[in-house]
């Protein structure tokens, strides 16, 4: 059986740095080109909750002896194989590990027009992937 003790304290860090995020959200994207401070927050908080989901699911693959993952974004797809989300989802969420990269190593190289387009539109995918693990712990729980 998975403890929830170590999965429930990530999975409640990410809903909050996704509700920060959140709370960008109706900042133009002409401040997030020029308020430095406001660049900071949104890269970072962006860069941990990544972090987080790839924490979750790396605990998760540990916690059931899943195949190891050689890379980041092989993480969410090893949870899409086993069942844990679904695989459409998957295949469109797991390039997120790829940007957790760009963010953390490549600072000058951060397009903060995807940045904003990750701000406007890929936030649900955070709480959708929270949900679908939330689902999971409590199925096998039972």
């Amino acid at each position: 059986m998975i403890k929830y003790v170590n999965i429930n304290p990530k999975l409640g860090k990410l809903q909050e740095y996704v509700g920060y995020l959140k709370e960008y959200r109706e900042e133009p994207i002409k401040r997030l080109k020029t308020d430095h401070t406001l660049q900071g927050a949104v890269l970072r908080y962006l860069q941990l909750a990544i972090e987080c989901v790839l924490d979750i699911g790396e605990i998760l693959i540990s916690a059931l002896r899943l195949s190891k993952p050689q890379e980041a974004r092989e993480v969410i797809k090893i949870l899409a194989e086993n069942g844990i989300i679904p695989t459409a989802f998957a295949e469109r969420f797991a390039p997120i590990a790829n940007f957790r990269n760009i963010l953390v190593h490549e600072y000058a190289e951060i397009d903060l027009d995807k940045v904003y387009n990750h701000l406007q539109k890929d936030l649900e995918d955070f709480d959708f992937y929270a949900k679908k693990v939330s689902q999971y712990l409590q199925s096998k729980a039972a």
